[in-house]
């Protein structure tokens, strides 16, 4: 089994679209971020593979997880295209190119993006993706070469209100 956990950045400051890039994360976001990940390392959920938009918000959201998961932080990676806009079968490209002995990566990300990718990655997703949301995507394939668009199973949905 090879698992995709999806994430949106947890919540930032607001700022006007000039400082889009360089929005940082609110008190509130760094909270939400540790609780999430901390759950995910309570129920035995580690990353192998972590790769973050290269924007402030999303890879800040990124190195709170993997101090978590006590993942190197100077070994995240980052893909431009998860700030900027990919077609799901561009993120499928992506993930067929992970090596084999990586069993689950973390991709971290921003909406509308995240959203698409999930909805279009499993038969039926009818949820949201609100800041901070954590989804783990299974795919019954034993190579990353074999991961395909509506060929995952949603295996669980975190979300920051379901821990308040």
């Amino acid at each position: 089994m090879k698992r995709v956990v999806i994430v949106r950045h947890a919540k930032a400051v607001p700022y006007g679209y000039d400082e889009d890039f360089n929005r940082k994360l609110r008190d509130r976001g760094k909270n939400d971020a540790n609780q999430i990940s901390s759950k995910l390392v309570e129920d035995g959920i580690k990353a192998d593979l972590i790769i973050s938009s290269p924007a402030k918000r999303a890879f800040k959201t990124a190195k709170i997880y993997a101090k978590n998961f006590k993942y190197p932080v100077n070994t995240i990676q980052t893909e431009e295209e998860l700030y900027e806009g990919m077609t799901t079968q561009e993120f499928v490209d992506l993930l067929r190119e992970i090596p084999e002995e990586i069993q689950t990566v973390f991709v971290f990300g921003h909406n509308p993006l995240v959203y698409h990718l999930t909805n279009n990655l499993v038969k039926l997703f009818n949820s949201d993706m609100p800041t901070c949301s954590t989804v783990g995507l299974d795919f019954d394939v034993s190579s990353w070469k074999d991961v395909s668009a509506r060929g995952g199973d949603l295996a669980f949905h975190l979300m920051p209100r379901m821990f308040k």
